[in-house]
């Protein structure tokens, strides 16, 4: 039986999410052919929560922990991890140091998809369609009136680093763009304004296995707030429709752009890719890569696994199974 690290928390504000993810996983877990450590990366220190509640610190040197008298070395690494640093590759980069396989995108896929404008600017490069936006810094001065300039409202202001639409605003109207600025700057150092696209929001899940790369049921969007924000995400707040209500036309665009997403950007394991699918235009739009999805019971991801007709503890046995090809 192989010995698995599963790692969670964070440090970020999305540490609260990872380890809802981290339950999930851990209850879906074969156990028949995983030893899964459950391992907390947190600002206090790694360690290990043993089932008495004992706190075993991680050796960083090798990853390892002793466990009543036993050095134990992980043979790969489940990263539930949202956030720094489990998302934005500074895990990946230590853990390849290591030579640990692990089941996300690697160390410079991941630090890439995490700066939403770099992201956004490698995709239309490829040619797939994004949203127009300006990529702001917060020690450079911009008056609102020369971003109002250049975008046309309504647009979103978020961190351009991060996820879970923390510190993220709809701006429809200008005198509201200088709130919106602040609460996006206390999250990040740069953010991201992008024009807002009419449209139906849908997600969809791929992931790769024995070569192939696979879409899962693809997710309709329907946020009862203005927007896809962390109360929709996180607190009941919209509608998942899984699978989507979209014809064929629509749901094969989407599959075929995320397909070819994954593959410009060489992403491994599973990653969640968002869209705002424009009827009139009749095109998808990328929004953004989630290279760490979440796996909550109120994530998109472990729906779509469900919908597609398997179940979580075959899909993350894939998932690892994938780190020893």
């Amino acid at each position: 039986m192989k010995k698995i690290a599963l790692v969670t928390g964070g440090y970020s504000g999305e540490a609260v999410i990872s380890y809802k993810s981290a339950a999930t996983i851990q209850n879906n877990i074969d156990t028949t052919k995983w030893d899964c450590y459950l391992i907390d990366i947190h600002p206090d220190g790694w360690f290990y929560k043993t089932k008495a509640g004992d706190k075993i610190h991680v050796d960083k040197n090798d990853f390892s922990i002793n466990v009543e008298g036993e050095h134990i070395k992980f043979e790969a690494v489940l990263v539930g991890l949202h956030g720094s640093p489990g998302e934005d590759g500074k895990l990946q980069g230590y853990f390849d140091c290591l030579e640990i396989p692990y089941t996300s995108c690697d160390a410079a896929t991941s630090a890439l998809t995490f700066n939403k404008r770099y992201t956004v600017a490698v995709a239309a490069f490829a040619g797939i369609h994004v949203a127009k936006s300006l990529h702001l810094f917060k020690n450079e001065s911009i008056a609102a009136k020369d971003i109002l300039q250049q975008l046309t409202l309504p647009f979103f202001v978020k961190p351009n680093n991060g996820g879970s639409s923390i510190g993220m605003s709809k701006v429809n109207n200008a005198e509201d763009l200088q709130a919106a600025l602040q609460k996006a700057f206390k999250e990040d150092e740069q953010i991201l304004v992008e024009e807002f696209i009419k449209g139906r929001e849908f997600t969809i899940g791929v992931y790769k296995t024995k070569g192939i790369i696979i879409c899962l049921p693809m997710t309709e969007i329907i946020s009862k707030n203005d927007f896809f924000d962390f109360e929709a995400k996180y607190e009941g707040k919209s509608e998942e429709v899984t699978p989507a209500k979209a014809t064929e036309k629509i749901t094969q665009q989407i599959k075929e752009t995320a397909e070819k997403i994954y593959k410009v950007f060489n992403c491994k394991g599973i990653v969640r890719i968002d869209f705002i699918y424009d009827e009139i235009k009749e095109l998808p739009f990328m929004l953004e890569i989630n290279t760490v999805p979440g796996q909550s019971s109120a994530s998109i991801v472990p729906q779509q696994v469900v919908v597609m007709g398997s179940t979580l503890k075959e899909f993350y046995s894939l998932l690892l199974d994938e780190c020893f090809v």
